[in-house]
């Protein structure tokens, strides 16, 4: 029942650390999601503003100012469409698509500023209201590296918006030109003080993201690696809990049908000769009911019969006079060495070895002597069943009863040898470390 209960809290708490990840994946996803969304949008302002703006003041130009002013559309008006063919192709292969290739690079970012202005100073020379298209250059300040050339650009643009020096700064009073240098100054610096925090940052938030897109990768490798450790733990408890039931139903349902099958079989024997048959069936009856009770026990999972009722040492000299008796076979148990409690499952190891060696004994060696000895060594538990039968040659006798012991045995920790020579009987011997319950060293307690 405890490794059952192992089983069922091994996947539940896999799966609750697997929803856990998955939550935190979660939340990652939408954070990257969020910074990516700032990005977007910025980019965007960075793509559409220039175009805009251009579009803007030329649309009012063309429609309003140009008209209003009274000039005919030739030579003015074809000035300033050449500047503005200018401007589309300079905007276009100087920043849209190095920008949307990412491809810009500072040197060339310097270049296109410079160019941008000049255009900008130069149609602002036709009319003030291509002071708007000027408003792009705060937005491709951003643009500069290293960051004074940001600010440098700022105020450059801000100078422009403010006025060329042949319209501003050559008629001013001292009152427009202080007022002039005071906005200039208040524009650098508020938007100066954005491309300085932004230089800043953003190394730190390009990491930050290469940061999250890796803690992401890695939480959705984790998902992946961690739902496969608990299916691989679920089928390994499966595969357990199956040799567990067969090698419960192969000491115990099919060597009590084995024997009651020979019984029966002496039986109809007997009856041919001597008409004599209440002992076997006595016998085929008590293996019978005797199979059924382990088959009950088996289903849940309980120790067997004797050990419900008595220590391994009494367990075992049960099972081998039982034997002895059925069989017609003298046996004989010893236990040396000082007792002490061992836990539920090496108990049960021991037992059912020495159960299905003495049953390999009746099928198998035709002997007249058995002797099975248990040694409390201290730190292990041995336990020896020996036969004076016929043996077998090494490699042989490798069926299920001893696979079954083995992998039985390697379970608790111990493992088993078995020595054989034709004509010369056997030895199954297995080999446990001696684990008291709940898993501390055992204290020896007085024989009895």
């Amino acid at each position: 029942m405890m490794r059952d209960a192992g089983a069922v809290a091994q996947p539940s708490s896999g799966m609750h650390e697997l929803a856990i990840a998955e939550e935190a994946e979660i939340a990652n996803r939408s954070r990257l999601a969020w910074k990516k969304e700032q990005l977007r949008v910025w980019d965007l302002l960075q793509l559409l503003t220039p175009w805009l703006l251009l579009t803007t003041s030329t649309a009012i130009y063309f429609s309003w100012v140009l008209p209003t002013s009274g000039d005919r559309f030739w030579p003015q008006g074809a000035s300033v469409l050449g500047l503005v063919a200018v401007s589309v192709l300079w905007v276009l292969f100087g920043h849209t698509l190095p920008l949307r290739r990412r491809t810009l690079r500072p040197v060339w970012a310097g270049i296109y500023f410079v160019g941008l202005l000049a255009l900008c100073v130069t149609l602002m020379t036709y009319a003030d209201i291509f002071l708007v298209f000027t408003v792009a250059g705060f937005f491709h300040a951003y643009l500069l590296r290293p960051w004074p050339l940001g600010v440098l650009g700022v105020l450059a643009t801000s100078v422009v918006l403010n006025g060329t020096a042949m319209r501003v700064w050559a008629d001013a009073t001292p009152d427009m030109l202080a007022e002039s240098i005071l906005i200039v100054v208040l524009q650098t610096a508020a938007i100066g003080v954005g491309i300085l925090l932004t230089a800043r940052s953003e190394p730190e938030e390009r990491k930050r993201e290469e940061l999250v897109e890796r803690l992401e990768e890695a939480l959705h490798e984790n998902a992946g690696l961690h739902a496969q450790l608990v299916a691989q733990a679920r089928e390994s408890g499966t595969q357990d809990e199956r040799q567990r039931l067969a090698g419960e139903i192969h000491d115990t349902l099919a060597q009590g049908l084995a024997g009651i099958i020979t019984q029966l079989q002496a039986a109809e024997r007997s009856a041919g000769l001597h008409g004599d048959t209440d002992e076997h069936i006595s016998r085929a009856l008590r293996l019978a009911r005797s199979s059924l009770t382990e088959a009950r026990r088996s289903v849940r999972a309980l120790a067997p019969q004797e050990l419900g009722r008595a220590h391994l040492p009494d367990a075992l000299r049960t099972l081998t006079e039982r034997w002895s008796r059925d069989e017609g076979t003298r046996a004989q148990v010893e236990v040396t060495g000082a007792r002490v409690p061992l836990s539920p499952a090496i108990e049960v190891s021991l037992f059912r070895a020495a159960q299905e060696s003495l049953t390999n004994v009746a099928k198998h060696a035709g002997a007249s002597r058995v002797g099975v000895t248990l040694s409390y060594t201290g730190p292990e538990v041995l336990l020896d069943v020996r036969d004076d039968g016929r043996g077998f040659a090494t490699g042989v006798g490798v069926g299920f009863g001893l696979t079954s012991m083995r992998q039985r045995i390697r379970g608790v920790g111990g493992q088993v040898e078995v020595q054989s020579t034709p004509g010369e009987g056997t030895s199954v011997s297995a080999r446990v470390p001696a684990i008291a319950p709940g898993g501390t060293s055992p204290k020896a307690a007085p024989d009895r």
